[in-house]
């Protein structure tokens, strides 16, 4: 028995789960999505908030920044909308056709023995249609999304909250409160980063996301993750380096240099396999150090 703990130990795979971001990691930049959708994050700010055109530049640069989410700045600041409406706005002009099957990279995903999962900012619409996009919709057990880390008609979440909340984010979250950006009064962001040395602190938002470690330890409580077997791709420096904090090691997507915080660094995902060999190493491999008062009368072999 002692000797099957220690085999089972010392051949026990390093990783359970593999938690991947979708946009701009799953897929390159120049797909066009994301700048696409940073177009459309600031025409929804000019005719449906009311921001005028000529501070939207500026604004967005400080919401994104701080909040790690334009929509999550703006929550912050004080302009109420509806989630879904938001989502569908910002996501429904995006140029899909840009994104094909992409054959080489299902194959990869297939070939882990091990869980996988999605982890984005973006709403559950827009992930299923973008893995749809890329013929990966099978190949990920499921997606931590905005609707996950934020549940219907809720502001923050709890210990209390953990059985509320769909691991997949099935759920919809159409947000509405009894007050609108109208009768709010608006944080002058612009304004704030303008002085000097700022005194007042800038508002908090009721919005979950990445790079917040509370989000990130959040979407692994949900799937019921240990962050010390868990290997993190992402291409933002700044989720890498929060997931870092929080225990988890980590892959840079879309870069070949190694960062502060990251375990790994891909120019592209399908460089994986030479990136990261150690993944698809078997559980049992021949070199095995046994006790030396051990009398061993089989081999073991891969």
């Amino acid at each position: 028995m002692e000797y099957e703990n220690r085999f089972r130990q010392a051949h026990r795979q390093k990783y359970d789960c593999l938690l991947f971001d979708l946009d701009d990691t799953l897929y390159p930049l120049s797909c066009g999505i994301a700048k696409a959708c940073g177009q459309n994050i600031k025409d929804y700010m000019v005719e449906k908030l009311g921001i005028e055109r000529n501070i939207i530049d500026d604004m967005s640069n400080h919401l994104y920044k701080n909040y790690g989410t334009t929509m999550a700045g703006l929550r912050a600041i004080g302009y109420d909308f509806d989630y879904d409406e938001y989502h569908s706005f910002v996501h429904g002009k995006l140029p899909y056709e840009n994104l094909k099957p992409d054959p080489v990279l299902r194959n990869l995903l297939l070939s882990l023995p091990y869980r996988k999962l999605i982890f984005t900012n973006a709403d559950k619409v827009h992930a299923v249609k973008a893995l749809n996009k890329l013929g990966l919709e099978d190949c990920f057990e499921g997606i931590i999304c905005f609707e996950t880390l934020n549940p219907i008609h809720k502001n923050t979440v709890s210990d209390d909250d953990e059985d509320d909340i769909d691991f997949v984010g099935s759920r919809r979250t159409n947000h509405t409160t009894s007050t609108s950006a109208s009768n709010l009064q608006i944080f002058d962001i612009i304004g704030h980063f303008a002085q000097s040395n700022p005194t007042q602190a800038l508002p908090k938002t009721p919005i979950i996301c990445k790079p917040s470690e509370f989000a990130i330890e959040l979407a692994l409580k949900i799937a019921n993750l240990d962050p010390q077997r868990t290997l993190f791709f992402e291409d933002s420096a700044r989720n890498i380096q929060a997931g870092k904090r929080v225990g988890l090691d980590t892959v840079l997507v879309g870069k070949s240099q190694r960062i502060k915080g990251a375990d790994y660094a891909l120019e592209s995902i399908h460089n994986l396999r030479e990136a990261v060999p150690e993944l698809w190493e078997s559980e049992l491999k021949s070199e095995v150090a046994y006790p030396s008062n051990l009398a061993v009368e089989t081999s073991v072999t891969a």
